[in-house]
């Protein structure tokens, strides 16, 4: 009696061939761990939270002050009028918001006619704070010269509540694997089935009893494999070399796991589409460019997607990487599980569906 044809010992001999051809190329080490490893030891050594200072407005705050206009045309100072106060109470614990402001009115003729609460936390970052108080007074000043006979304006009162610091690295390492995912999720997929048609190694396939879907999931086993091993490194580093957040210590580090490969599934539909599209190995790099790099510049990978114009900021929130980075930072710093991430999870899906139907309708096997 002839043994029945064993699928999944095929399909686990198509990944193993695969992870150790991958690993023997340079360009799927390059994407994949050294371009994500040099930003972050760039962006983890240089530290810092870059000139801006973000300041969020109290809704009773008196807005028509003096003092507050000559804050908000103070240089590098960046007044927030529009975020509720539950989220903006939240970035001023996690020091992405120096302080918020809360200007009152009514004071008498012999006490100052304004008094301007400052909160702050224990994670704001003491530069910006400083600049910020610097720029106040300075506001302050300017006011007084035009009030008399009252000795100022105004007058602060600080308060500081606690915080977790938020680190460079605590931004730049999810933004990081991301790009790692995306980059080996479009180009490798892209290149490799390409490849195989074009060296006719999947009609030797097609000559044995290999099934055609056996074949796709030994080749996505491969890639989820070596990149949880690219992820690991990942985290690790900035774990152990510049204190990345990791709230829940190895929950939070298996969570962040799911999210990575969550995500290089979705992303590797753009793959399958590429490679079904491109008609020559040459037409494969500015396809995948126009898929990856949008999503590398606008999609909070290096910059929060908050500091761009407010036109762009409706295009970088329908990219599927600014939510599996979205993902990935609240998982690691803020704590949230997955089951907390409906949003986000929801969006990637709608995109994995429609990316997926459309590679189906455009892949080519020969």
């Amino acid at each position: 009696m002839a043994s029945v044809y064993n699928q999944r010992k095929a399909m686990w001999a198509i990944t193993k061939a695969s992870i150790r051809a991958m690993f023997r190329s340079p360009s799927a080490v390059v994407f994949s761990l050294a371009f994500p490893l040099v930003f972050i030891l760039v962006f983890g050594f240089i530290g810092g939270n870059g000139d801006t200072v973000r300041i969020g407005v109290d809704k009773n705050s008196d807005t028509a002050s003096l003092v507050y206009k000559n804050l908000a045309s103070a240089p590098h100072i960046r007044l927030i009028t529009d975020q509720a106060q539950p989220d903006m109470e939240t970035a001023l614990r996690k020091g992405s918001m120096t302080a918020i402001l809360r200007i009152d009115t009514g004071g008498t003729a012999t006490a100052p006619a304004y008094k301007v609460h400052v909160k702050t936390s224990t994670a704001t970052n003491a530069d910006s704070k400083a600049l910020l108080l610097n720029a106040l007074q300075t506001g302050i000043n300017a006011a007084n010269d035009k009030v008399y006979p009252r000795p100022t304006v105004a007058e602060v009162i600080p308060e500081t509540v606690p915080g977790r610091i938020y680190k460079p690295i605590d931004f730049i390492l999810p933004g990081q694997l991301g790009f790692s995912l995306l980059s080996a999720a479009v180009f490798g997929t892209a290149f490799l089935f390409f490849s195989l048609r074009q060296t006719l190694v999947l009609k030797r396939f097609f000559a044995t009893p290999i099934h055609r879907m056996y074949i796709i999931l030994g080749e996505a086993l491969s890639r989820l494999l070596f990149q949880s091993f690219g992820s690991i490194i990942i985290i690790g580093l900035g774990y152990f070399a510049f204190g990345f957040t990791l709230v829940n210590g190895f929950v939070t580090f298996l969570e962040m796991l799911v999210l990575c490969l969550f995500g290089l599934i979705v992303f590797m539909g753009f793959g399958f589409v590429v490679s079904g599209i491109a008609k020559t190995e040459s037409t494969i790099p500015p396809m995948a460019n126009v898929v990856t790099l949008p999503q590398f510049l606008l999609a909070g990978t290096f910059f929060s997607v908050d500091v761009f114009p407010a036109w762009l900021q409706p295009i970088c929130k329908i990219m599927p990487l600014t939510y599996l980075n979205d993902a990935l930072r609240k998982v690691a710093f803020e704590g949230l599980h997955l089951w907390h991430l409906g949003p986000q999870l929801l969006v990637l899906t709608i995109w994995g569906v429609v990316v997926y139907a459309v590679a189906v309708k455009v892949f080519r096997w020969e």
